[in-house]
């Protein structure tokens, strides 16, 4: 569950700190005091995008801080890489830069990354869902929530088929018409062809750009030659004599001391290398620069640039090539290939729509358990109405490919009749404001029953509700909270009356500034507050009813304990 909730500089909250119950919290207050902020703050957690114009006017930055204690937290660090823990605490900062820091028990995260590690740990309904439920494709996915065990495994299936059946398309696309294949074939030839008459050799551009470079220099290589080959052993005056004069002089005195030995050694040893060096400046005199062999690198390097331009370096050429003799092998094989992938294909499709058949016949078998789960919950809440799931007729296998979908091939569509003897419709096409809020409780607390998320958040369930609807209302959203910690904004006085604990949130001037305030109430306060949502001005009358209906409510409260007890 969400333990607690820290807010700093968010909209008109400068300050605030909530401490849930794990039961049903209530959060009221006067119209435009700001209730929504706390739920805008929620949604930050859970990694909806920050607007600069949700910071409080004047400060550079601000924060929401949410401690989730849920049994499932753990698991969910692992999934996300981080170490388990009984406990996550989401930090995420906002700045007037409009960037945020987002981080989960002090480890930074990604916005994607929070999004699947909060996703299932709250369920928001708000104004939203008001208007995603009027879409055929979202009231197919809530039903398919409330299949979701019996459906599972069947559908991950289907997304594996058709990950298979996308493969052997692109494999069909490459091989194309006849026509288109002639032509990638002429194509592949001729590029074939080229690389293997340029028979490229990998360092050959290297080399040959260091062989040029060398013919280039021949004139000025040659100079220098003659020059250090005079120098050495060829001018009246040169190394190799003066050395040979020192050795002379040098070899009268080494036997008088051995450093003089050493001296005439060490010279003998550079007369030795001078010499040698003479001969390799020789063999490199001798040796023939064809200046005629420029022209001919000139032109091979001319030939490896061009073809590189085309294909790459070598090891991009050599990859290119090898990928064009396997395409030209199937494009000229392209007839048993063709007719293997058109098999494969229909194979997949053959699975895929037998897949589709087993998600139907599922959905079609529960349909009516489903419709009546929810006409109960609809009569609970005051409601005569009927409710059904329509289906589309079922395509056929020959209209089967045009019509896949991950979820299958079936066209799912609430109906609504919400009084007797009306006929039932598109429930977007009747259904009013407070009818959709008894609706999608209804619907809520059908799935609830089956869920496993830990917190549950309704912001304005009670829109167009009151009187002894919103009653109802109160004991459904309390009995979800025997196995979810609700969180629920509201305006009714039955609703608040049913809080395990309420957070009053008013807005009030300070100053020059003003800022939204949230107060955890005490049993008082609740009276009040229940008193004040009733409509009646503050009277010992007013306060009295008031806590007959807080006293009526803990009395409902007690008996689903005891229930709930004796049913374990």
């Amino acid at each position: 569950m969400l333990k607690s909730l820290k807010i700093k500089n968010l909209a008109l909250i400068g300050d605030a700190e909530l401490a849930f119950d794990e039961e049903l919290n209530v959060l009221s207050g006067e119209t435009g005091a700001g209730k929504s902020i706390v739920v805008d703050a929620i949604m930050l957690l859970l990694g909806g995008k920050y607007d600069k114009s949700l910071l409080r006017y004047g400060k550079s930055e601000g924060m929401v801080e949410g401690v989730f204690d849920s049994p499932n937290v753990s698991e969910l660090l692992l999934e996300i890489g981080h170490e388990a823990d009984t406990e996550a605490v989401v930090t995420r900062r906002f700045f007037d830069s409009g960037k945020n820091d987002i981080r989960i028990n002090g480890r930074s995260v990604t916005a994607s990354m929070l999004k699947r590690f909060t996703e299932k740990l709250i369920d928001i309904y708000g104004q939203h869902e008001y208007i995603s439920i009027a879409k055929p494709v979202e009231q197919a996915r809530l039903y398919d929530y409330y299949l979701r065990k019996n459906i599972s495994g069947s559908l991950d299936k289907l997304g594996e088929a058709i990950k298979r059946l996308a493969f052997v398309n692109e494999k069909l696309s490459d091989i194309g018409t006849s026509g288109d294949r002639e032509r990638l074939i002429d194509i592949l030839k001729y590029e074939i062809d080229e690389i293997e008459r340029a028979a490229v050799k990998e360092g050959e551009e290297e080399q040959l750009m260091a062989k040029r470079k060398l013919v280039a220099s021949a004139e000025k290589i040659n100079s220098a030659l003659s020059a250090a080959a005079g120098a050495l052993s060829e001018d009246e005056e040169n190394a190799v004599a003066f050395l040979d004069r020192a050795d002379i002089a040098l070899s009268g005195i080494t036997h008088i001391d051995e450093r003089y030995l050493k001296l005439y050694e060490r010279l003998q040893a550079a007369s030795d290398e001078i010499e040698d060096i003479a001969e390799s400046v020789k063999d490199e005199l001798d040796r023939d620069f064809d200046l005629g062999d420029l022209d001919k690198l000139e032109e091979r390097l001319g030939a490896i640039k061009n073809i590189r331009k085309k294909y790459g370096d070598f090891e991009q050429m050599t990859k290119f090539f090898n990928e064009a003799n396997e395409k030209l092998f199937n494009l000229v094989n392209s007839d048993k290939i063709y007719e293997k992938l058109t098999k494969e294909k229909e194979a997949v499709l053959d699975e895929i729509y037998s897949l589709s058949l087993d998600i139907s016949a599922v959905r079609r078998k529960s349909a009516k358990t489903f419709e009546r789960e929810i006409e109960k919950q609809l009569s609970e809440l005051g409601m005569n109405a009927k409710f059904e799931l329509r289906f589309a007729p079922f395509p056929s296998r020959e209209e089967c490919e045009a019509l896949i979908t991950e979820k299958g091939l079936d066209k799912t569509e609430f109906y609504f009749s919400p009084n007797k003897g009306q006929p039932l419709m598109p429930m977007t096409k009747i259904i009013s404001g407070g009818e959709m809020s008894r609706f999608m409780l209804a619907l809520k607390v059908v799935n609830g029953e089956r869920d496993e998320m830990p917190t549950m958040i309704f912001d304005e369930i009670d829109v167009g509700i009151s009187g002894i609807t919103g009653g109802e209302v109160a004991k459904k959203l309390f009995k979800l909270a025997l196995n979810h910690q609700v969180l629920c904004v509201t305006h009714l006085p039955q609703i608040a009356a049913m809080a395990s604990k309420q957070f009053y949130i008013e807005k009030s001037a300070v100053g020059e500034e003003t800022f939204t305030f949230v107060t955890a109430l005490s049993y008082d306060g609740m009276i009040k507050e229940i008193a004040r949502l009733s409509g009646v001005s503050a009277t010992a009358q007013a306060a009295a009813a008031a806590a007959e209906l807080k006293s009526s409510c803990d009395s409902y409260k007690n008996e689903l304990y005891k229930s709930e007890k004796n049913s374990d």
